[in-house]
């Protein structure tokens, strides 16, 4: 019986009957491979991975190139989503082997786990000046059985290196953290990264960079007119780009080419989630409103949002890239749609949940207050353990034993905490509060994956935010909230101890680092607050729930709400608990101005 068909992950029980003898992640493999003498195959991949699907069909299911694979090396198969930290572990050494690096990843290391080549994908036989996947494994098996001392001396000075590396990291001094007008450094040095002939940043292929539009957001916010123009500019280029799904909502991962033309068409919740809060943010409500339309039509499952689309579909019993999303709505109608990836994950959840609270403030349509209620409330019943821990994945019910990552306690704290203020409810910001102090007080809680561990590899440093934002980033943010609602200083300090370590390369390397940005940004400004208590809907709720700033929280209550949260614990509450007559409160700094009672005053002293 395969290994993998009881797998939680889609992508593993894709390949459960192949005749290549695969293992899953653990530390089974790895004691085969130590008792057989032979080095490990870890191939790396996710289930709506086009170029995946493609050396699967093409390779893995040959018998030919499989018995290739059984007799040389042991192979294991990993869902990068499932195991982020075993991704990030090894994509850092892959680096050592190829600048072009992507999915499928296929590494080959020593039977303790230490990577001493590495490719992604392999053809079926040679061709386009790539060798094929028999010839690769064999190269592999020759250079373990006859140069072995070398490879060995390679993984050696390759894991020694990274493991220099993230001790420099995690080994940081007092930071100084920048100003605003440091900051508007990198918004100068993003504009001259732009590409101003095509729109977007880089060249082929090219993706919506979500995270970094969130950081030049809220220095538009802060008054960069130039962060605010470019903001703007790449938004609307994705909008108006094939990127954007026209019929259905809702954005592709990337397009294969400069000019954001020829898609890559899987839609993937993670960035779909940045991007709704961007344009939310924006005020592109049409724009949003076609993302929260695709979270509800074809990602909703069993309560909560599956973690991607797939680009394939099968058009005339004929597997199809990308056909039925070139089709127009009359035609798409008669087709079968791209299957779902219908894994849940809590951290692309999380970051539903926040883009989702943005949407609602804004009045966005599709009320997407109310579906992020439905998906909060589902995982808080389905993903938060009794000892206040996180499944980081489940599917169909079943729950997987891939460990909770910062990224998921960070986005679903950020999540619930920006939902509850959204909607007025002290319970999901609770939530959100156990969250974050739970990896504060417990911060074993992060301990990392323990087969990375045993190998003397940790990624858990290693991070990078081109299309989503870190859990370093995400926690820091929650922290930040929590900060203003309690007055608790610890929570600004556990916020800037999240992001030292990555001060300097996020002012050298904004691409990488818009989470990070995004948080330097907020430490950039004096801490607002921004409450209205009303007993029914005024201008004066309207206004604080649209009004954006860098460094504010805002929020409107009821009465009845006021009170519930000052019972949480959010003492920021405290004394302004009747809205019989709607009232405003606005604090800088730790100083509050005096309580005001008109929409005119409100904004008077909130743009001030």
């Amino acid at each position: 019986m395969s290994r993998l068909g009881d797998a939680i992950s889609p992508y593993l029980v894709s390949h459960a009957n192949q005749p290549v003898d695969w293992y899953p992640w653990g530390a089974e493999a790895f004691e085969v491979a130590a008792a057989r003498n032979v080095p490990v195959m870890i191939s790396i991949g996710y289930h709506t991975c086009h170029w995946c699907h493609v050396m699967s069909r093409e390779s893995f299911s040959d018998p030919d190139i499989a018995r290739v694979i059984n007799d040389n090396v042991v192979a294991i198969k990993v869902d990068r989503e499932e195991h982020p930290e075993v991704d990030a572990a090894y994509m850092a050494q892959a680096q050592a082997f190829s600048d072009n690096l992507g999915w499928p990843l296929n590494v080959f290391t020593t039977p303790n786990g230490h990577a001493f080549y590495a490719v992604t994908y392999l053809p079926p036989v040679a061709r386009d000046g790539l060798p094929s996947t028999s010839e690769v494994i064999t190269a592999v098996a020759t250079a373990w059985q006859e140069k072995r001392e070398e490879v060995l001396e390679m993984s050696r000075s390759l894991v020694e290196s990274l493991a220099e590396a993230a001790l420099a990291t995690s080994h940081t001094h007092e930071q100084v953290f920048p100003s605003h007008v440091q900051l508007a450094g990198v918004v100068e040095g993003l504009v001259d990264q732009e590409d101003v002939e095509f729109g977007g940043f880089g060249g082929a292929p090219k993706f919506p960079v979500a995270p970094v539009v969130g950081f030049l957001l809220g220095q538009g916010d802060a008054g960069n007119e130039t962060a605010h123009a470019l903001a703007t500019r790449l938004l609307e280029r994705y909008r108006d780009s094939p990127l954007r799904d026209p019929v259905e909502g809702g954005f592709f991962r990337y397009a294969t080419r400069r000019d954001f033309s020829e898609p890559h068409y899987e839609r993937m919740l993670f960035d779909n989630a940045g991007l709704l809060a961007a344009y939310a943010r924006a005020g592109d409500a049409d724009t949003a409103a076609g993302i929260v339309s695709f979270f509800r039509n074809q990602l909703f499952v069993d309560g909560a949002l599956a973690s991607a689309q797939d680009s394939e579909s099968v058009i005339d019993g004929v597997s199809n890239e990308g056909g039925y999303f070139r089709a127009d709505a009359e035609a798409r109608a008669h087709l079968a749609p791209p299957a779902i990836d219908n894994k849940i994950v809590t951290s692309w959840n999380g970051l539903a949940l926040e883009a989702l609270a943005i949407a609602h403030r804004m009045g966005v349509a599709g009320d997407p207050g109310q579906l992020g209620t439905e998906i909060a409330q589902w995982l808080l019943r389905n993903h938060l353990q009794d000892d206040g821990s996180l499944v980081r994945i489940s599917r169909d019910g079943l729950r997987s034993n891939a460990p909770a990552t910062a990224e998921d306690f960070g986005g679903l704290a950020l999540g619930l905490i920006e939902l509850g203020l959204a909607i007025g409810d002290a319970a999901l910001v609770g939530a959100g509060k156990q969250l974050v102090d739970k990896v504060l007080h417990t911060p074993e809680i992060l301990a990392g994956d323990p087969v990375l561990s045993s190998h003397g590899l940790d990624a858990r440093g290693d991070i990078s935010e081109g299309a989503s934002p870190s859990g370093q980033a995400l926690l820091a943010l929650a922290a930040l909230r929590l900060a203003a609602l309690t007055g608790e200083h610890e929570y600004r300090d556990f916020a800037r101890h999240q992001v030292a370590p990555y001060l300097p390369y996020a002012m050298l390397a904004p691409l990488g680092y818009g989470g990070v940005l995004r948080v330097l940004s907020e430490l950039a400004s004096p801490p607002r607050q921004a409450i209205v208590v009303a007993d029914g809907a005024t201008e004066l709720a309207g206004t604080v729930q649209r009004w954006r700033r860098e460094g504010m929280l805002s929020v409107s209550v009821s009465s009845e709400q006021a009170s519930a949260f000052l019972a949480a614990g959010f003492t920021l509450f405290e004394g302004r608990l009747d809205g019989s007559t709607p009232i405003a409160y606005v604090c800088e700094a730790g100083v509050c101005r005096m309580p005001v009672v008109s929409a005119s005053e409100l904004r008077h002293q909130l743009a001030g």
